[in-house]
């Protein structure tokens, strides 16, 4: 476990604060030299497992958490799940050396904002970065339906089922952009194909992710994916 002293107060807004979690710390070193080079990013912490990530995040209150799945101890998935259900949780962008790794999707479940390769270039990193700390995931449309296309095996009956309740529970328009979300469609898409502007479809997306109970839009798509309906269900 390593820990950033920040020299002063920082003005709010101004600094996205930033806790790497990796038990590698080769890793660690690297990640954090390259956010350095952000006049925007501050380090605040480094851990080396998922149990030092929680401790460290109730400490330092991170923005973002940089947070590799595969660690001894508790790994980054739990630690994700137990960040998340925290009050004013920080957004947790998944690290992993498999672009189709299957446990990347289930920290998409629990409300991970993305995945990154660890391999992902500097300036890359640090866009994701500032993308999940406005609480935008940093997956894009074609990235979604791919993870999920080459990822994700069809659900039980219990979980089809449960996602179609949720799914019930919207209005018929907010119904129809989900399911568009489902098949990675950007809200442009959304908008040309629905003929409504892309402000209507902000709105439904607002709707639908405060109806379900949902982070971001990859939770969306998964959800539609759980329910094993196509975009004209």
């Amino acid at each position: 476990m390593a820990e950033v002293t920040t020299p002063g107060p920082t003005v709010p807004g101004s600094i996205i604060r930033v806790l790497v979690a990796d038990d590698d710390p080769v890793v660690r070193f690297g990640l954090a030299m390259m956010l350095r080079g952000a006049a925007d990013l501050r380090v605040v912490a480094e851990a080396g497992d998922g149990a030092e990530a929680v401790a460290l995040a109730a400490r330092h209150n991170p923005d973002v958490v940089l947070m590799d799945i595969r660690m001894p101890g508790t790994d980054g998935l739990t630690a994700t799940e137990t960040l998340r259900r925290r009050p004013s949780p920080p957004h947790v962008v998944v690290l992993t050396t498999f672009d189709a790794d299957a446990h990347v999707l289930r920290a998409l479940r629990v409300g991970a904002a993305g995945f990154l390769l660890k391999d992902t270039p500097p300036d890359e990193l640090v866009d994701a970065i500032r993308l999940a700390a406005q609480g935008r995931p940093v997956l894009s449309p074609e990235v979604t339906r791919r993870l999920i296309n080459r990822v994700t095996e069809p659900g039980p009956d219990a979980r089809r089922d449960n996602a179609r309740r949720r799914l019930a529970q919207l209005a018929e328009r907010e119904r129809a952009v989900a399911l568009a979300v489902g098949t990675g469609s950007s809200n442009a898409e959304i908008a040309a194909a629905h003929h409504i502007s892309l402000a209507t479809v902000k709105t439904h997306v607002s709707a639908i992710l405060t109806k379900l109970d949902l982070n971001n839009r990859v939770q969306v798509a998964l959800l539609v994916h759980d329910a094993d309906l196509d975009h004209t269900g």
